[in-house]
């Protein structure tokens, strides 16, 4: 491992610890190191650099006394560094999610995730940066700054985990946690090179998390190969009494995979996922992966998936009529900076319009749409038709798994556009989604792998798509295309 360069994987990490060439402290000061001559990607919003140092020092005591393979048993992520979304909370620091509304706001707990990840010896470098809110899926949102792409400044990460993705690209954090609404950890992966879990919904409890969409929002690990999202997920896996839609379903760990099934990989390629729209870069480099997973004995399998051409705006109005209701609870009074403006206020219709004035605007657009769609006339011809065509886009994914494994597909139409590109075209925005957001409405688990760049250099990510709960297959769909790296 090179004093300028973080270790290259988790089990590189250790091994560096098992041979005494390094220490917890010096891989984590050089982390913070690096974090201070890298701001200008605005990939963190928060440093934790004495409460992480003093961390490190604690846990190399604890290497000294027990040894590395003792410690692993009982912490299986024993000293890695973590960097953390500003949406999920930890104790005593700021959870801002990316907003001047909760600029000053502190943690009073540890998120499950967070809590579960500590338990396991992690150690928390910060908190990166977001869309506000995680509403937004170029990373350009922030009130705090707009999170750089790695390779190239002028270019976006991806939303809404734009941080926490360019932290572990840019070799400022060796995992990250993202969350995932509609692509929120699958995108930012993609464009930057990286690998992105989003788990089934309930398979990683959301106490803590900053609600968007409650029947959308997944907690995920960010990481740059498979294997380490693997420990980092089922180190966050797992039910959860505190929340009310975690699954009670065995961790797992404790389950098989798809290679212990004696029989090749079986992948849904979907007609509708290749479509005019899609770039043909990203298309070309997509088949060849298919091809190689092909000739290495996997079986391909065509499918048609009609009703996902209604994804979008079938989670843009439950999305943001979630998020209306979420976000009702940010009023100054309960939550929130109460502003002078508001203060001086002389109704309280005055006083919300001031104090709520703090909102950035895309979270203001989809707060607007999220009411009128639950607003008295229009619930059921928007909200509940929604939930109608959701329910036939879980069917068709129900039917298709009964012929295959997992189902493959693009991140996102391209790479990496320009900043401010999409600005003015909120909805050519949302198109970006396009291929992300139906695994959250079918609550499947879902994973972006780098599978190449384009001409420019840009990373392009192969999307899997998995049953629900069957991580374990998924991942070990994904191993096997990086292994044809």
């Amino acid at each position: 491992m090179s004093e300028a360069t973080g270790p290259s994987s988790i089990s590189d990490f250790h091994e560096s610890l098992r041979s005494r060439s390094t220490t917890v402290e010096q891989v984590v000061s050089s982390y913070l190191e690096r974090m201070a001559l890298s701001r200008s990607l605005c990939a963190y919003l928060s440093e934790f650099a004495g409460q992480s140092l003093e961390r490190a020092r604690e846990l190399d005591e604890c290497l000294s006394r027990e040894g590395l393979d003792r410690l692993l048993e009982r912490s299986p992520l024993f000293g890695v560094p973590v960097a953390i979304k500003d949406n999920i909370h930890v104790r005593g620091e700021r959870t801002t999610c990316a907003s001047r509304f909760l600029e000053n706001y502190r943690a009073p707990f540890d998120a499950t995730c967070v809590a579960r990840l500590r338990d396991s010896g992690a150690v928390f470098l910060g908190k990166t940066n977001l869309d506000e809110f995680a509403m937004g899926g170029s990373g350009e949102n922030s009130a705090f700054g707009p999170t750089a792409h790695p390779l190239q400044k002028e270019r976006v990460p991806g939303g809404s985990s734009s941080g926490s993705a360019v932290a572990v690209a840019a070799d400022l954090a060796l995992a990250a946690l993202g969350s995932d609404t509609g692509g929120s950890i699958r995108l930012p992966a993609s464009f930057c090179g990286i690998a992105g879990l989003k788990p089934t919904y309930g398979r990683v409890s959301r106490f803590g998390l900053v609600a968007f969409g409650s029947s959308l929002d997944q907690v995920g690990p960010m990481a740059r190969n498979v294997s380490d999202l693997a420990g980092i997920y089922r180190a966050i896996e797992g039910h959860d009494p505190r929340d009310a839609t975690s699954a009670r379903i065995a961790p797992s760990g404790s389950g098989p995979s798809l290679s212990s099934e004696g029989r090749p990989l079986r992948i849904g390629v979907p007609a509708e996922f290749f479509v005019e729209g899609l770039d043909p870069e990203v298309k070309s480099t997509i088949d060849r992966v298919l091809e190689r997973l092909r000739a290495s004995g996997a079986t391909l399998v065509p499918l048609s998936l009609p009703n996902l051409v209604h994804s979008i705006p079938v989670y843009y109005v439950i999305a943001t009529a979630e998020a209306s209701s979420n976000l009702s609870r940010y009023d100054g009074v309960r939550f929130g900076v109460r502003s002078e403006a508001a203060m001086q206020a002389e109704s309280l219709e005055a006083f919300y319009e001031e104090a709520r004035a703090l909102f950035g605007r895309e979270v203001k657009r989809r707060i607007l749409l999220g009411s009128f769609v639950l607003s008295a006339g229009y619930h059921d011809a928007y909200y509940r038709k929604a939930c109608q065509v959701r329910r036939l886009i879980a069917e068709e994914f129900t039917r298709a798994f009964e012929q295959v494994d997992v189902i493959a597909g693009p991140v996102a139409p391209g790479t990496a556009f320009r900043r401010g590109a999409l600005e003015r075209s909120p909805l050519q925005m949302y198109l970006n989604d396009l291929y992300t957001i139906p695994a959250n409405l079918a609550g499947l688990p879902a994973l972006s792998v780098p599978i190449g760049a384009d001409s420019t250099g840009l990373p392009i990510g192969l999307q899997l798509i998995g049953r629900p709960f069957d991580e374990n297959g998924l991942l070990q769909a994904g191993l096997d295309v990086e292994a044809l790296r």
